[in-house]
């Protein structure tokens, strides 16, 4: 069954946003304090409260304020020690922005496998690649095939679940590896009641505009060190070792946030715990209408994860549900409901083709079946409804007559 995709969406229907900001806060008040004192720049008191924010949240030591999660990503990596002609694992099932930053320093991603239930970086894979096609050898692991050293692992927190982060730790702990987080999806997430991003040596997290929490754009790079810190604070304020002056006895970036996005990070941070628990709810009506619908492979979450939810997404499997993925997309998009499907695997990214892929098994499917549904943080009850009952249509079933009704008990 196809959808003709020439035709446009119903006009006439409010649309139905992926995931927007919710903006009910102080965000107007603490925006207002800074246009109002001219401190709307890189420096001044909402930078600094709102790092202090962070790193609460976190459970870390230190946060840095950066100018995007990607920043965050590129900086970190630097500070771990990437450097041209290394390699950095990384799962293939996610954004391109840690891939694009591990390229950045010159280096290399080795592509690795997500796992079937959480659709996390396979830590069993990651496990096997380094024992057997690497050799180690004074303090430094090497890939065999390439020669090079590998010198970190960046495990994705996608889709706000997190990853299997015990057995990733006892691996860099064996082989003297650093862990880089991206944990730009899963601000709020837990594993095994420690907060997301601040497990590894660094973490980064991303405030973009689709992000449970958001500062229009910006990142943060978290750590307990105090050392990482304070390089990441020199690097990203443009490696000033004399601010009157001007002397610079590095190359940094312009990688600060600004007072005036970190005045509203401060705000949508103080309500991060009722946006999860929307989040958290959203999924759980979801669950409870897609749980028997055939084809409708519904998110796991791992018994040591607390997921914020970040996005709700299924698998699709065509022959059975009736449609495709993409197919349910175009139908969704003429109801005026967004939809996204998983971001296209890493190793098949133009950019990325050369690099070295391991073992890639499961993320391809995922990539095929894969679609997000909307779940912003002020998604109202009427909106999901709407979403639930066009894809229970589908199936001949009425949202009204299913079982447990349009209110199910979660």
């Amino acid at each position: 069954m196809g959808i003709d995709s020439s035709v446009k969406a119903d006009a006439s229907k409010d649309f139905v946003a992926l995931s927007v900001p919710e903006i009910g806060g102080n965000e107007w008040v603490y925006i207002k304090e800074c246009l109002d004192t001219g401190w709307v720049s890189s420096v001044g008191s909402y930078v600094d409260r709102f790092e202090k924010m962070i790193a609460e949240t976190c459970g870390v030591a230190h946060a840095v304020a950066t100018a995007s999660g990607t920043a965050a990503l590129h900086v970190a990596l630097q500070l771990a020690g990437v450097a041209p002609d290394d390699e950095v694992l990384l799962p293939t099932l996610t954004f391109i922005a840690p891939a694009n930053a591990i390229r950045y320093l010159g280096a290399r991603p080795v592509i690795m496998d997500v796992d079937s239930h959480c659709w996390q970086m396979d830590p069993q894979k990651v496990h096997d690649f380094l024992t057997t096609e690497c050799v180690y050898h004074e303090g430094k692991l090497r890939n065999k095939l390439s020669g090079r050293q590998i010198k970190a692992i960046l495990p994705v927190h996608l889709l706000g679940h997190p990853c299997d982060m015990n057995p990733l730790v006892e691996l860099a702990e064996q082989f003297d590896l650093k862990i880089v987080e991206d944990a730009t999806e899963s601000l709020g997430s837990t594993y095994r009641g420690r907060p997301a991003g601040g497990i590894g040596a660094m973490g980064c997290l991303s405030f973009n505009g689709n992000k449970i929490i958001t500062t229009g754009g910006g990142g943060a790079i978290i750590t307990n060190s105090e050392l990482l810190a304070k390089r990441a604070r020199y690097l990203t304020t443009q490696a000033k070792d004399d601010p009157f002056e001007y002397i610079h006895h590095e190359v940094g970036y312009n990688y600060r946030l600004t007072n005036v996005q970190a005045a509203m990070g401060v705000a949508q941070l103080e309500r991060l715990p009722s946006y999860v628990a929307a989040k958290r709810k959203t999924t759980e009506i979801y669950n409870a209408h897609f749980s028997h619908v055939p084809g409708l492979t519904l998110p796991e979450e791992a018994q040591w994860a607390r997921s914020n939810c970040w996005l709700y997404a299924v698998l699709i499997a065509a022959q059975s549900f009736g449609e495709s993925s993409r197919e349910l997309s175009r139908r969704l998009k003429l109801d005026s409901i967004e939809t996204r499907p998983f971001w296209r695997p890493v190793h098949r990214q133009v950019p990325f083709l050369d690099c070295q892929s391991y073992k890639i098994e499961v993320a391809d499917d995922l990539y095929e079946q894969g679609i997000s549904l909307p779940c912003s943080v002020g998604l109202t009850r009427e909106q999901q409804d709407r979403v639930i009952g066009e894809i229970l249509a589908l199936r001949g079933i009425s949202i009204a007559n299913q079982e447990g009704s349009s209110s199910p008990a979660v």
